[in-house]
C-alpha cells in the first residue's frame, strides 16, 4: 500500500507506513487498519504555516478507548488509541510544535511517552507514570505540548504505565528540515516495521497476576510486525503485512522494536541491509544480513531490491541472552514481493540462532557515529561524576502473611545497585517543582553497596532493599556511567533507557568492568543512543553532558523487568536563569 508523500524535505516519494496512509496535508488521514480495524482520522491545524516545509504547530487528539481485536484464532478487548492497534503513526518536521490531547475514555489509567524526544526543560510532556505526571485517570485529559529541537529520524511513542504499552504504541517520524543534508542515498520510498507482541490475554491482567504472584508474568503468544502476527501462526495467513517492491530500487526501512519483553534478531530472506541511523542519529553505513534491536530501539536501514523477482520473507524471532531464561521461540513474518512473483513461494531469512550473544555483540560493536561537519559530536572528555550502576534480577522476602511463587518462595524482583526501585504516589518531578517533602530521598548510592564477582558465582541471600530514590547531577556536569549486569539470579541482557537524552556508548564488553577499561574507551567517533543493550555478563559505559534539567527516569526497557524494579531516576538541577532552567508545570498537569 503506498501513496504519495509530502513531508517538506523531499526525502522520499512515497511511502508504506504500518498499512496506514500518511499525508502532510492540513488533514492527516490514518487511513485504512487493517479490515478488522476501525477507520480513524486525525486532524491537525498549521498555526503558523501553510507550507509543510516549514515549522508548524500541530494538534493532535488521542482517545484512549477499547477495541476488539482477532489474533492467532483468539478475539479479546484491548486499549487503543482512535479505534487503531498499533496507533496512529505520526509524521512531523524537525523544529515542529507537537500538541496532542489525550483523552481517557477506559477505566485504566494512562500516561504517553515520546520515546527519544529529548523534552528540554519540558519534563512534564516526557510521560512515564509518576515520575514526571500522575496518570490521566477515566474521564481526564491532558495536552502533551513540546517541540523537537536538533532532532531527526525513526522516533515513537508509548503507554507508560502497566503493561499498556502492549497495545498502545506508533511511530514517530521526524523528517530533516528542508534541504538538510541527509548522508545516504535517497530511496524510493520508506516501510515503517513496528515490531510488536501479543497476549491472547488481557495484558493488564497478566501483569496484575505476576504481581500478586511473585512470579514473572506470562510469555506473549505471538510476535507481530505492523500488529500482524504473519502465516507462520494459527489463523494468520491473512494477518500478514505485505509490501510490494521494484527490481532495482532502493527502500527506506524503519525498523522499531515495540515488543515488552524481547530483544529481537531480524533480517529479509536474500537481501543485505544497510544501518544508516539509529535511535534516530545517523551512524556511520554497515552492511548486515541482519540486525539485533532491543525493546525501545529503532534501526533505519536501506534496502537495496537487487532480486529478479519472487517473494521474500522479513522475519524476526528473540534474542534470548539469558541462560535457562524461559523466552518466546515464535516468529512473526511479513512478506516483500516484488511485482514479478506468481509462482513463487516466499523464503525465509537464515537469522541468528535465539542464543546467538556473538553476533549481538559484533553488531552492536560495529556501530559508529557519522562525524562530519554537518553532523559532528561532541563526546565529553573531562567527567565530573562517575557513577557504576550495577543492574540485574533478585528476589525479594514475600509480605507477611502472603504466599509468593517465585525464587525460594519468594518475590520476582529487579534492581539497581541493589535498590529496587518503588513507584511513589506522587510524581517525581512534581515534589522536587513544588518542594514537596517525604516522596523521594536523594541518596541513590553512586555505586553498588556491595562488591563481589558480579558476573561469576553470586553471593547467597543477597535481597535487594527498597527505596525511592534519585541521584542528584549538577547542571553541566560531564557524567560517565558503566552498566554492569550482575548474575544473582542469570546474566542477561538489559536494554537501558535514559530518558530527557542520548549519551555515547563509549565501551562495553564482557565480564567485570575495570577501571583500566577506561583506556580502551571510544571517544571518538562512538554510537549515540537513547537505549543501549547491556550485554548479557558484561557491561556498557555511556556518556552523556547533564544539559536538560529535569527528573530523568532510567530504566530497562524489559517491562517485565522495570517493573520489579530495575528503575531508578536521575535529578539534574537548574543551572543558571530561565534558560538552563525547568519551565513550570502546565494547568492542566493531572491531580495525583
Amino acid at each position: 500500500m503506498k501513496q504519495e508523500m509530502e513531508n517538506g524535505s523531499g526525502y522520499c516519494e512515497d511511502a508504506v507506513s504500518g498499512g496506514r496512509m500518511v499525508q502532510t496535508e492540513e488533514k492527516i488521514n490514518f487511513g485504512m487498519v487493517h479490515k478488522a480495524f476501525l477507520l480513524a482520522t486525525i486532524t491537525f491545524t498549521l498555526l503558523t504555516s501553510s507550507n509543510a516545509s516549514h515549522e508548524q504547530t500541530r494538534h493532535y487528539q488521542f482517545n484512549i478507548t477499547h477495541q476488539t481485536v482477532t489474533k492467532i484464532c483468539n478475539t479479546k478487548k484491548l486499549v487503543a488509541v482512535n479505534g487503531q492497534y498499533p496507533g496512529p503513526d505520526l509524521h512531523v518536521n524537525e523544529g515542529d510544535r507537537l500538541v496532542i490531547r489525550v483523552n481517557n475514555f477506559v477505566k485504566s489509567n494512562v500516561t504517553l511517552h515520546w520515546h527519544g524526544i529529548r523534552q528540554l526543560r519540558n519534563g512534564w510532556a516526557d510521560g512515564p507514570s509518576y515520575i514526571t505526571q500522575c496518570p490521566i485517570q477515566r474521564g481526564g485529559s491532558y495536552t502533551y505540548n513540546f517541540t523537537i529541537v536538533n532532532q531527526r529520524g525513526t522516533l515513537w511513542w508509548h503507554a507508560h504505565i502497566s503493561f499498556l504499552r502492549a497495545t498502545v504504541y506508533g511511530a514517530l517520524i521526524i523528517h530533516p528540515k528542508v534541504n538538510a543534508h541527509v548522508p545516504f542515498p535517497m530511496p524510493q520510498s520508506e516501510v515503517l516495521l513496528l515490531i510488536g507482541e501479543w497476549w491472547n490475554a488481557d495484558v493488564e491482567m497478566v501483569f496484575n497476576e505476576a504481581v500478586a504472584s511473585g512470579v514473572a508474568p506470562n510469555l506473549s503468544d505471538a510476535f507481530t510486525i505492523n500488529g500482524q502476527p504473519g502465516p507462520l501462526y494459527n489463523c494468520s495467513a491473512e494477518d500478514t503485512f505485505t509490501v510490494t517492491i521494484k527490481q532495482g530500487k532502493s527502500y527506506l526501512l524503519r525498523i522499531i522494536n515495540a515488543a515488552l519483553n524481547a530483544e529481537m534478531f531480524f533480517g529479509i530472506a536474500n537481501h543485505k541491509l544497510t544501518v544508516v541511523e539509529v535511535d534516530a542519529l545517523y551512524t556511520q553505513p554497515i552492511k548486515t544480513s541482519a540486525i539485533v534491536i532491543a525493546p525501545g530501539q529503532t534501526t533505519t536501514v536501506l534496502l537495496h531490491a537487487n532480486q529478479i523477482r519472487g517473494q521474500f520473507y522479513a522475519a524476526a524471532h528473540a534474542y534470548a541472552s539469558g541462560q535457562g531464561v524461559p523466552f518466546n521461540p515464535t516468529t512473526t513474518t511479513a512478506i516483500f514481493r516484488y511485482e514479478d512473483h506468481s509462482g513463487f513461494d516466499p523464503i525465509l531469512p537464515d537469522l541468528p540462532q535465539s542464543n546467538d550473544t556473538g553476533f549481538a555483540s559484533g553488531f552492536d560493536g560495529r556501530l559508529r557515529s557519522l562525524v562530519t561537519p554537518e553532523y559532528p559530536i561532541k563526546v565529553p572528555k573531562k567527567i565530573h561524576r562517575r557513577f557504576l550502576f550495577t543492574v540485574g534480577l533478585a528476589v525479594k522476602a514475600c509480605q507477611p502473611n502472603r504466599t509468593c511463587a517465585g525464587p525460594s518462595g519468594g518475590r520476582f524482583a529487579a534492581s539497581i545497585n541493589n535498590v529496587s526501585f518503588v513507584a511513589p504516589t506522587i510524581a517525581l518531578l512534581q515534589a522536587h517543582f513544588f518542594k514537596i517533602r517525604g516522596v523521594f530521598t536523594t541518596d541513590f548510592p553512586s555505586k553498588p553497596p556491595f562488591h563481589f564477582n558480579f558476573t561469576g558465582k553470586a553471593p547467597k541471600n543477597l535481597h535487594p532493599t527498597e527505596g525511592t530514590e534519585a541521584t542528584v547531577i549538577a547542571y553541566g556536569d560531564a557524567v560517565q556511567i558503566v552498566f554492569q549486569d550482575t548474575s544473582i539470579l542469570a546474566t542477561e541482557n538489559h536494554p537501558l533507557h535514559l530518558h530527557g537524552y542520548n549519551f555515547f556508548v563509549v565501551g562495553r564488553g564482557f565480564g567485570n568492568f575495570k577501571s583500566s577499561d577506561e583506556s580502551k574507551f571510544n571517544l571518538v567517533d562512538p554510537p549515540e543512543r537513547n537505549t543501549i543493550g547491556v550485554p548479557v555478563g558484561g557491561w556498557a559505559a555511556i556518556r552523556f553532558n547533564a544539559d536538560n534539567p529535569g527528573i530523568w527516569f532510567t530504566h530497562c526497557h524489559l517491562d517485565l523487568h522495570s517493573t520489579v524494579g530495575l528503575e531508578t531516576a536521575l535529578l539534574v538541577q537548574n543551572g543558571r536563569g530561565p534558560l538552563e532552567s525547568l519551565q513550570p508545570p502546565p494547568d492542566d498537569l493531572p491531580p495525583c
